[in-house]
Order: structure tokens, then sequence, then C-alpha cells
């Protein structure tokens, strides 16, 4: 079986956990002797892991001979000029305005080099939604050009690739479903995002969602018919060499968040609890590892408190850098507001972190050893740090059974299933 696949990003180039599952899956999928996946991305960097499959960037890609096959491809593509730029699964939110064209009238915008090839930033910049409809237009291209027997897009970032490659070789497409612009904007979706992601769920033979959180916005909030929708959940990479223990310099326990800081993974609730929990002790300091739209605020939130001394904020970390903060961490917390899956907890595990996440959480819906609070129960969410730092035999108990637990998590039965739901919807079409 061979697999044309889309992503947006790949190791070590990434953003958020959206590389981190695409590479986790690929991997998985590379076990399984009779699957080859061409795996398609805006840019390539020439330092990515390929794990037996072939990586290609659409900008090495040349349309320069396509352009009467470009023009016959009328698929309406729609997408946003922005003032500013985006990060990965953040609601555009401000604007100049909108504009719809077709790909027929696409060689008036196209822009490229003297090899007919378009070049794409790979980026979450201000023009990702343009670089979004360039892609479905090299997408077919590429669908043209190889053979394969089915199509996986992940994300929203990469449906209007996966509806071209379909459109043009009439093979089925199975999208999969990171997460949805529900999760991202709380609510407020961008009309233009939830038209692609839509569009997108229609056009799939099959749909791949990472929790049944997810699973149920793609049916109630889309409209999508429940039997086209089946939850595969992700997991995480073994760590080859756990290292030794580091030092943390000083006696004080450390409580982290990691992740985005973005109004999705709730991080105002985080600076809440931490606190109240600095309200009972004075032994404890509390770290905000990420970057995101609402990191001044949050930096203002600490300072208004009057809690600066204790706090730390890292800015974005990647590879090693992450590890090493979870080594020294003694409770790692994820309060987020909707995620549709959550592997940095397990990560957390893996290190002989005791994990806080929040019930509105998918990965909730499989860890059994990790405590579980709303993301709005500051209260419930103070008493579990201050527990697990005050409590060395709860503390043991939750990094030995969630150690134990993360073990059996892994890619490779994830990737079986998403090869089972293949075999199926080929068989279905």
């Amino acid at each position: 079986m061979k697999v044309l696949m889309f992503g947006w990003e790949f190791p070590p180039h990434i953003s958020g956990g959206l590389g981190t599952a695409c590479y986790g899956l690929t991997k998985g999928l590379s076990c399984i002797k009779d699957l080859d996946i061409l795996f398609v991305v805006p840019k390539t960097h020439g330092d990515e892991e390929e794990n037996k499959m072939k990586l290609i960037g659409a900008s090495d890609v040349s349309v320069l001979k396509r352009e009467l096959d470009v023009k016959a491809f009328k698929k309406t593509i729609e997408y946003l000029e922005v003032k500013s730029k985006l990060m990965p699964y953040v609601d555009p939110e401000d604007f100049k305005h909108q504009t719809g064209y077709t790909v027929e009238e696409a060689g008036a915008f196209l822009k490229t080099d003297d090899q007919g090839k378009i070049p794409f930033s790979g980026k979450y910049g201000n023009n990702l939604l343009t670089e979004i409809a360039n892609y479905s237009v090299v997408a077919k291209v590429i669908s043209e050009d190889h053979n394969f027997d089915i199509i996986h897009a992940h994300d929203w970032l990469t449906y209007p690739a996966g509806i071209a490659a379909k459109q043009a070789s009439g093979k089925p497409l199975v999208i999969h479903v990171h997460a949805t612009d529900f999760d991202r904007s709380g609510g407020k979706v961008n009309p233009v995002v939830y038209d692609i992601e839509k569009k997108g769920m229609e056009a799939a033979d099959s749909i791949i969602t990472v929790s049944n959180l997810t699973r149920k916005i793609v049916i109630e909030k889309y409209g999508i018919s429940p039997e086209k929708v089946s939850t595969i959940y992700n997991a995480v990479e073994p760590l080859v060499d756990e290292g030794k223990m580091l030092k943390k310099g000083f006696d004080e326990k450390i409580v982290t968040f990691l992740g985005r800081i973005t109004m999705q993974k709730g991080p105002e609730y985080f600076i809440e609890a931490a606190n109240k929990v600095l309200n009972k002790m004075d032994n404890v300091r509390f770290v905000m590892a990420g970057s995101g739209d609402m990191m001044k605020k949050m930096i203002h939130q600490v300072a208004e408190l009057g809690i600066s001394d204790k706090f730390h904020f890292t800015g974005f970390l990647k590879g090693d850098d992450v590890f090493d903060m979870l080594k020294m961490s003694d409770v790692y917390i994820m309060p987020s507001v909707s995620e549709p899956f959550g592997i940095s907890p397990l990560e957390a595990m893996q290190a002989n972190v005791p994990v806080i996440i929040s019930h509105q959480s998918g990965v909730a819906e499989m860890l059994k050893h990790a405590i579980k609070t709303d993301y709005w129960d500051v209260d419930a969410m103070a008493d579990a740090i201050h527990s697990l730092i005050n409590y060395p035999v709860m503390s043991k108990m939750f990094k030995t059974r969630g150690k134990s637990e993360v073990t059996s998590i892994k890619w490779e039965s994830s990737a079986r299933k998403v090869y089972n739901l293949y075999k199926e919807t080929l068989i279905a079409n």
C-alpha cells in the first residue's frame, strides 16, 4: 500500500504537537512492511529524519509546465490577509479582508522562480492562508506525478491539499483532526478556518480524531456522520537514553507548565493555582515554559499577584531542553481549556514526573495514573500541587505507576490502527 501524506511541519523544525505527532505516527507506520509513505511538507531543510519514508518539500516541485492542468482545476480557495503573525493552531483574529479566487485564476497570484517552483516559508506568518492555497496547487501536481493508493492529510492546514489530490487522482482521502478551531479559539471560530475544516471533513472518506472529545466536536459542530469518524489516540516516542538526573542547585520544588501560552492551554489558571499554593508554602517555584500570544499578559498577571520572585518564564523550548526541564520538575501540569489530546503529559510521565491534567483534555480519556481536575477549578488544582509536593509517598506512587503506564502507549499500536483504517477505507471505495 502506498500513502500520499500531507503535513505542515516535521521535526526538528516544529512549533507544537502537530509535527511531533506526525513524526511519531510515520515512524510507527514505517514498521509495517507493505506500507510506503510519501510525506509532503511545504519546505524541507535537509536535516529531517525520514524513517524509511520519502520526504519532499512543495517548494521543490515545479508547476511551470502544468499551467493548463492547474487552470482546469476549479476548486475555490478562501484565504485571509492578516496583519499579525500566526502561531500554529491560533485563530487569525486580526485580518484586513477576505478574498476568494479559484485555482484556475491562480496564475495571476502564484509567484514562481525560473524553474516554476513556488517558494514556501513553511511557517505560520502573515501569508499563511495564501501558502495553504498555493500548497493545494502543488498537491495536484504531486498527485499526478506519483502512484499511490490513499491520501492522508494532517490538520486544517493541509485539507485543501488533500482535496486537490483527491480530485486529481480519484483516490480516497483520510483526514487527521489534531485540533479544531473550536479548541483554538474557545468557541469564537474564524469563519474562514471553520469553512476549510468543514470542507475537508465533508470531502474525506474517513476521518481520524485524536480523542473522543474531538470526535464529538467533529460530529456536533461540523455536522459529520458518526460512521465516518474514528478515534485513534496519539502516543509518545520512547526515551532511548534518559541521561543523568539534573541537579537544580536549590532545595525548592519546581512545578512546570510546558506548552503554547495561548487561551486554549489555560495559562491563567496555572498562575492562579500557583498563587494559591504560594499562599500556603514558600519552598516552591513555578515555571511557564513556552511562547504564545498571551505571554505578555501572563507576565503582567504574575507581577500583579506579587509572585514574580517565584515565577519563571523560559520562552519556547525544544529538543533536549524540554526533557531537561521535565527532569528538574517535581510536578507537571496541563490545565488546558480544550485540548484535543496532549502529548506533553506523556513526556512528563516518561521523565518520572507526576502529572496534573484537565478533564477537558483528550489524553485524560486514556490515562489512569494522572490527577485530573477541571481547568477552571484552581482550588482543586492548587490542592493537587500541594499534595504532590508535600506527600512523598503519593508523589512516588504517581511517578512509578505513571512511568509504567506510559511505557505501554506506543506509536506502533496507533499506527496499526491507522493502517487498518486505510484498508477499510480502500475496501469501502
